[in-house]
Formats: structure tokens, C-alpha cells, sequence
């Protein structure tokens, strides 16, 4: 099954300094046919304005992985962390039993993100916060493993049974990944035409996936893609 998920059909709210699309309920977006995909609770596509962002607040039980498309995001959390993540790198929190964070572009453009929440395996434990570089040329017609919770070489940890997977494609190209028919797959082209088993969507369109053994993407334009493959 894949069901396409049209961009403009997401849930919006646009708060001035923060632009923002909810691929799944979240705060006052309600869609009951739209409550997360397997453990995946929270896809929100935000454009967030220079000098502006989240002031401090709570998170517990729920890995947060932000995948930064443009710009850069700066983070600050009650453990002491403190850092700044650009473009095509990514950041992870697990919130574990409890952690206050803040976020703000600190840059002079906007900048734009994927935040993803994944539900943890169990709740719980110590809070964390780590970020690494992922240069876009590493991706280049190949998956790379950019968060894991099954222990994959240098992806950031997460607590769940996840991977977060990033790519690019040039157009003409076309990538395959194998898949459990059991398991919940979404994924976000951040740019670029793509097909996936045939099926056409747009730069931020989601693409739902279950049931299927494998999946065939085709570019039509030059894409970057982020796809979650979770429980």
C-alpha cells in the first residue's frame, strides 16, 4: 500500500515567525485518519524566520530527530548541551524521562527542517542530545543510515526500533530499497519529483508505505529524500 500524502493537503499554521505543515495531528491540527504511522507520531515541515524560534519547553518518552534542509538551527537544553546544526546535518533528542530545549534560528535567512518524532521502545531513561554532519555528496544514489535504533556503524542513536534514512538523486536516476511488507515506511521527497512503485509525488508531498517488499524511487528532477523506516 502507498498512499500519497499531497503537501498541500497537510495540516498549516502560520504563526509569522514559524510556517509550519504537520504531516500527522499535532497541536491544533486534528485529523483522526492522520495520528502518526506506526510508531511515527510527528512530521512537521517548519520555516522558521531569522532570529526567531522555539523559547525553552518539555519533552519526555519520544525521540525527536530534526533534519535541517536550509539554514541552521541552534539548540540549548537543560543537561548543558549546546549546538548549532546546518543544512543536510542532523540532530536527535531522546527526551527520555524528561529534558527542557530550545531552538532558534539564529541565522540572518530562514530556516527550514524536518522534525520527526519517533515513539520510543520503552519509556524512560536518561535524556540525551547529539548531532552530526552528513555531507550530501555521501548520499549520492545511495541510502545513508542518518539515525538508528538497531545499531547502524556511525547514524545517531535513537531509542526505537527506527532508522532514518537520507538520499539524493539526480534526474534520470532511480534508487531501490528493500522493505518489510510489516513495517511503517513515510517519506518526504525536501526536494525534487519523484515515483515511488510508479506512483508520482511532489518536493514535500508524504508518501505512506506499508505491505511492501520493495520500493523503486525515480527521480524525474534532482531530489533529497528522507524516508523513516519504523515498527
Amino acid at each position: 500500500m502507498i498512499e500519497v500524502r499531497p503537501f498541500a493537503s497537510l495540516g498549516h499554521a502560520d504563526h509569522g515567525w514559524l510556517n509550519a505543515r504537520h504531516h500527522f495531528s499535532f497541536a491544533n491540527y486534528y485529523d483522526p485518519a492522520r495520528m502518526g504511522w506506526g510508531a511515527i507520531r510527528v512530521w512537521n515541515d517548519d520555516q522558521i524566520a531569522p532570529e526567531t524560534g522555539f523559547p525553552p519547553h518539555g519533552h519526555a518518552n519520544m525521540e525527536i530527530i530534526t533534519y535541517v534542509r536550509t539554514g541552521a538551527i541552534s539548540h540549548r537544553d537543560s543537561l548543558g548541551n549546546a549546538g548549532r546544526t546546518p543544512g543536510g546535518d542532523v540532530q536527535v533528542m531522546s527526551a527520555g524521562t524528561g529534558i527542557q530545549h530550545a531552538e532558534y534560528n539564529l541565522e540572518g535567512e530562514e530556516t527550514t527542517l524536518f522534525q520527526i518524532w519517533v515513539l520510543p521502545d520503552a519509556q524512560g531513561g536518561a535524556p540525551s542530545w547529539g548531532q552530526r554532519a552528513f555531507p550530501k555528496g555521501d548520499r549520492a544514489g545511495q541510502w545513508v543510515t542518518l539515525a538508528s535504533g538497531q545499531g547502524d556503524g556511525d547514524a545517531l542513536p535513537i531509542r526505537a526500533d527506527a532508522r532514518v534514512l537520507g538520499a539524493t538523486l539526480n534526474a534520470g536516476e532511480a534508487l531501490t530499497l528493500d522493505a518489510d511488507p510489516a513495517r511503517h515506511l513515510y517519506l518526504v521527497p525536501a526536494t525534487g519529483a519523484i515515483t515511488v512503485n510508479g506512483i508520482a509525488a511532489n518536493a514535500r508531498d508524504g508518501v505512506a508505505i506499508t505491505g511492501e517488499s520493495q520500493i523503486t524511487i525515480h527521480a524525474s528532477e534532482n531530489a533529497e529524500l528522507v524516508l523513516v523506516d519504523a515498527r
